[in-house]
């Protein structure tokens, strides 16, 4: 049989969700490095997943179908995000449907049960300006965990963090989350404002298409961007036992981030940009 024909792209009609997962997101690799974590520490394997300003549910799409032991609750307070989801994520799981929970509301004030892992990735928790909003949040994430639960946030820094930047990446092999394969496009991070006073920083993205026409400010976030120790000051307050950075290593010679994530203290050479996630441990 012929291979399914490419939807052409274009602005007009972009599946926009589609296109930030393709471009953002590699949930496999992120589960199995935060299991990991969890099972070389704790000694077991974590089953119930808790993921905080969900957005496509990707992440908690992908844990319940690990195995019938997982479970997922995603929160959003965007409910046209969450019908995505269900539409083009939840249709697709056939018996474990039964095991993901999407729920709109405040990731403040929604109430699920206790999980052994709560994530809140894509930088979701900076847009917590206040000190004591953020360590609110963080008290409410430790009473959701079970005992020996582990909370993991992903955060960037360096000298570029500071900057106004725009970073292109060409996207290929693109797919709709049911298969169905998209035509290329271009991915665009633009980190347009930086106020060095208050550390706020806003953002866009946008994405442009091989038909000539440009999405702008798919996505905008307005943000503090909160350093490392300021966030395990504040998760020492909140009752954690300690937390952990994971730092992403560097290929000198392909000159990029080479996807091994290592437990570090402090990094050695002054470096312009640098990703990494922190696990803090109840």
């Amino acid at each position: 049989m012929p291979s399914p024909r490419k939807k052409p792209l274009s602005a007009k009609a972009a599946p926009l969700h589609a296109l930030y997962e393709n471009s953002v997101q590699e949930s496999e690799g992120l589960l199995d490095f935060i299991a990991g974590v969890y099972r070389r520490s704790r000694g077991r394997q974590p089953h119930r997943f808790r993921e905080d300003f969900c957005g496509t549910a990707l992440l908690s799409a992908t844990w319940v179908q690990r195995s019938r032991n997982h479970y997922a609750w995603g929160i959003d307070v965007d409910e046209a995000i969450l019908e995505w989801s269900r539409e083009h994520h939840l249709s697709c799981l056939g018996k474990a449907e039964d095991r993901i929970s999407l729920l709109c509301g405040d990731v403040m004030t929604t109430r699920t049960p206790q999980v052994d892992i709560v994530g809140a990735f894509n930088f979701s928790f900076n847009v917590f300006k206040e000190r004591e909003t953020l360590l609110h949040y963080f008290s409410t994430v430790r009473e959701t965990l079970n005992d020996g639960g582990i909370l993991f946030l992903d955060e960037f820094g360096g000298p570029e963090s500071h900057s106004k930047i725009i970073d292109k990446r060409h996207i290929s092999g693109a797919t709709m989350p049911d298969g169905t394969p998209l035509q290329s496009f271009t991915y665009i991070w633009d980190q347009c404002e930086y106020n060095p006073l208050s550390h706020e920083i806003r953002c866009h993205i946008h994405f442009h298409f091989k038909d000539g026409t440009k999405l702008r400010k798919a996505f905008t976030y307005d943000w503090r961007l909160w350093t490392v120790p300021e966030l395990k000051d504040l998760l020492r307050e909140a009752g954690f036992a300690r937390s952990e950075i994971y730092l992403q290593g560097w290929d000198e010679k392909a000159n990029e981030a080479n996807g091994i994530f290592r437990k570090k203290t402090r990094i050695k050479d002054a470096w312009d940009s640098w990703f990494a996630y922190l696990a803090a441990y109840k």
